[in-house]
């Protein structure tokens, strides 16, 4: 299919300085709107002529949107803060360490100084037919051609398939929906918070987005409760490459101990289906159990019940088995 490369459609440019003229803009044009946080995701659909919006709606000027603050010992994240604000920050560095592994992992340091942390939460999949042009089923059309028998598919999903097999590829959200984050949404009608978990939405619920975000809406702000500072936390990242290079899977936990058993813990992996992946029943099987190799095997065959290989995806099963065990064992330490 021939894609017009490096030649951006026409827009109409809009900088409102304040998040009320950012949502009065994105509601008065709707789906002909196009927000621009970081811009790095959005330039390969402008450049691409994948996406051609009439109305881009930039947000950096708008400074409520931007900065690290404490709050009920918790922190208070804008959407539009760098990623390279959200690793230095004291704050997340000493009490919720995996956002800053989260977000250190996250690409190149030249593309952290750019790219927000709402917009890698929010950034569309990488799936390379949807992205190319192909009408799947994301794009309006009636075939997923990465699920036929000739398809490219290594980075595909494992769970959840409807219709639709491409994952989430944000490094950022599995950390948050591991730190019980919460995120706060405008629109005209006002103020909504969702739990991180319930901030993706999968193909079965809408097949054309990602996030619970409405035309008209925007993720302004990432609040993180004090609920888990100071647990073990624990991130692994394993892609092709050790830079830029998007997840082929990632795992994110945190275990809070009491008597040298588990008390509490949240474990979730991304890149695997097409929000990530909490497991549950996993944090469930291994409250009170010791942090040992036996617990960390229970765990690893747990989590991956239920998985759906296709043709040439099927090592993240072995590879998300994995993941989980390094996540229930920590840093190679473990009591017996």
């Amino acid at each position: 299919m021939a894609v017009i490369r490096d030649v951006m459609p026409v827009f109409e440019l809009f900088q409102p300085v304040s998040i009320d003229d950012a949502i009065k803009l994105l509601d008065r044009h709707g789906t002909d709107a196009w927000v621009l946080a970081g811009g790095l995701d959005s330039m390969d659909w402008l450049k691409d002529r994948i996406k051609r919006p009439k109305v881009v709606v930039d947000l950096s000027q708008i400074k409520e949107l931007k900065g690290v603050r404490e709050a009920n010992g918790g922190v208070e994240i804008g959407a539009m803060t760098p990623l390279t604000e959200v690793v230095r920050n004291p704050i997340v560095r000493e009490k919720f360490s995996l956002l800053m592994e989260a977000a250190e992992l996250v690409a190149s340091p030249q593309i952290r100084n750019v790219g927000t942390i709402g917009g890698n939460v929010s950034q569309d999949t990488r799936c390379w037919y949807y992205r190319g042009g192909w009408t799947c089923y994301r794009a309006g059309g009636n075939i997923c051609y990465a699920d036929t028998p000739t398809a490219l598919n290594r980075e595909h999903a494992i769970f959840d398939a409807d219709r639709c097999v491409a994952v989430n590829p944000s490094d950022t959200a599995p950390a948050l929906i591991a730190l019980d984050a919460r995120m706060v949404i405008r629109g005209p009608k006002g103020e909504r918070t969702v739990d991180a978990e319930d901030y993706f939405i999968g193909p079965g619920i809408d097949i054309t987005r990602m996030t619970v975000l409405e035309p008209n809406e925007l993720l302004t702000t990432i609040r993180i409760p004090s609920t888990m500072a100071g647990a073990q936390f624990y991130f692994e990242k394993v892609r092709d490459r050790q830079v830029w290079d998007f997840p082929l899977v990632n795992v994110a936990s945190a275990i809070v101990y009491s008597g040298g058993r588990i008390d509490r813990a949240r474990l979730v992996v991304n890149a695997v289906a097409a929000k990530p992946r909490r497991l549950k029943a996993v944090e469930a099987s291994v409250i009170g159990k010791p942090r040992n190799e036996e617990t960390a095997d229970m765990a690893g065959t747990l989590a991956v019940e239920g998985a759906q290989t296709l043709r040439h995806n099927g090592y993240k099963v072995p590879l998300m088995r994995n993941l989980v065990k390094r996540a229930i064992r920590g840093a190679g330490t473990w009591t017996s």
